[in-house]
């Protein structure tokens, strides 16, 4: 039987399994080689047919399973000599998942692509911890940045949405929630309210909810560390409303 190469870059989506799409199942039903990361819920490998092969590829802060290169060359390998193999990334892979880089490499070698959108972390973890990202009366839009390469740019580029009323996601942020604080104190929002999201949307979650001026000091009593979303702006008020109303429901439910 001819092989036919094929890579499909999957979303696993936030963390809970049941955020996969059904067309990432399928696509993971019918594999014959997954590459998976450090932020996929290894739940979702029960999906994959027994033959398959399963490759761990992870990247987290300190520790990477294979550079960058080497999994282009995996996925380029594994696809000519196996058939048809899945790209497992968490949440979005084109959302500071450096999927589409994934794909043109792949792509170059005349191999077949096609990618599955998965749930952005960005949107689900606040939403999933009562926190809309947008809302009429209070933000009409919002940023997503990331905390990983703080360089002048993307510090421009959050001091640019914290001077709207735009909600400011920040991504794989913790290790410069530090800078983020001393970047939001200097222009005069140290009253700006703040949530920090670890394992968000799992078993594990943990939601730290503060000030400008003080989340650095709550996230350290709470041992927060990653993965964990941080969430600036006024629509994070809201996730107290939201909160009191499912407690008056689930009281609603017991009577």
């Amino acid at each position: 039987m001819k092989l036919h190469p094929k890579v499909t870059l999957v979303g696993a989506g936030p963390g809970d399994p049941d955020l996969l799409t059904i067309k990432g199942i399928k696509a993971l039903q019918s594999a014959d080689a997954v590459l998976y990361d450090a932020l996929v819920n290894k739940v979702l490998l029960a999906h994959v047919p027994a033959h398959a092969q399963k490759v761990f590829v992870g990247k987290r802060r300190g520790f990477k399973a294979y550079s960058q290169d080497e999994i282009n060359d995996m996925l380029v390998n594994y696809a000519i000599t196996l058939g048809h193999v899945v790209r497992l990334k968490g949440g979005d892979p084109f959302v500071f998942g450096r999927g589409y880089e994934e794909m043109a490499y792949v792509k170059s070698f005349g191999i077949e692509t096609t990618s599955v959108p998965g749930i952005s972390s960005a949107i689900a973890v606040p939403e999933n911890a009562g926190i809309p990202l947008t809302h009429r009366t209070v933000s009409s839009s919002f940023w997503v940045v990331s905390g990983t390469a703080f360089d002048s740019r993307l510090t421009n580029d959050l001091r640019l949405a914290i001077q709207s009323s735009a909600t400011v996601v920040v991504l794989m942020g913790m290790a410069k929630l530090a800078l983020i604080v001393s970047i939001l104190e200097a222009l005069g929002k140290s009253e700006l309210p703040v949530a920090i999201i670890q394992n968000g949307t799992t078993s594990e979650e943990k939601i730290i909810v503060g000030t400008v001026k003080n989340i650095a000091e709550r996230a350290a009593e709470a041992n927060l560390g990653t993965p964990s979303i941080i969430v600036l702006g006024e629509t994070v008020r809201l996730r107290k409303e939201l909160s009191g109303i499912r407690v008056e429901l689930q009281e609603l439910l017991i009577a």
